[in-house]
């Protein structure tokens, strides 16, 4: 048995590519043998979205310069690549991009009962596949209820904002570090990767950190 690796991952609630590359990593990590530990990190696409969110498709063609060809292009592409991956994204023309600020506050005091990978999974599936506003409170405080975590005390934590400052000053780490955007992997603090890099890509990078750390 081998120690596992820590992963500490950088990413945001919103970005499909950070579900995609965990689940590539979770491949990887199957198909090698080797355990890794994720630690989830806040990092917010859109910090001045606008408390109602903004259309999906025209959020993307504004920020990126997309034709709306090119953006269901993209969308199918993202289907295709969620299949293989056991991730059902649910793209709707009507659908919303949203602020993530009180949904990293809610993973910060998940982090405190040792639920925030399973929230974080948890808010990934009730924004891309059920289409669930996760900037909404009472979202939020469900979908905690949802993994065992009590639902009044989740409501609690993002109303009153008590770990506000906290995750801003995580967030101020990263982007202090150069993280500009996600997913961001850093594996056993040695070694970092930016993007989702495939199952080989990251299983090559697992069997690395085993060798450099000098388990058999």
């Amino acid at each position: 048995m081998t120690a596992p690796i820590r992963v500490d991952i950088v990413s945001d609630v919103m970005c499909p590519w950070c579900i995609v590359g965990y689940r590539q990593l979770e491949q990887a990590a199957q198909e090698t043998g080797i355990t890794i530990e994720p630690y989830w990190h806040p990092f917010e696409l859109n910090p001045d979205m606008v408390p109602e969110g903004e259309n999906l498709r025209d959020h993307i063609m504004r920020k990126y310069g997309s034709t709306a060809e090119q953006s269901q292009q993209a969308r199918q592409n993202l289907q295709d690549i969620g299949r293989s991956l056991d991730i059902d994204f649910q793209f709707k023309d009507d659908g919303r991009i949203y602020n993530t600020f009180a949904a990293h506050q809610l993973l910060h005091w998940a982090q405190t009962f040792g639920k925030a990978h399973e929230l974080k999974q948890a808010l990934f599936h009730a924004y891309f596949t059920d289409g669930q506003d996760v900037s909404q409170h009472s979202v939020l405080a469900s979908t905690a209820g949802s993994i065992g975590l009590d639902p009044v005390e989740a409501m609690t934590v993002v109303d009153d904002g008590r770990f506000a400052d906290v995750v801003r000053e995580k967030q101020s780490f990263w982007t202090s570090r150069g993280v500009s955007g996600v997913p961001t992997m850093v594996f056993e603090g040695q070694q970092a990767t930016s993007g989702a890099q495939g199952v080989e890509t990251f299983a090559r990078v697992l069997r690395h950190m085993v060798n450099a750390n000098g388990a058999a």
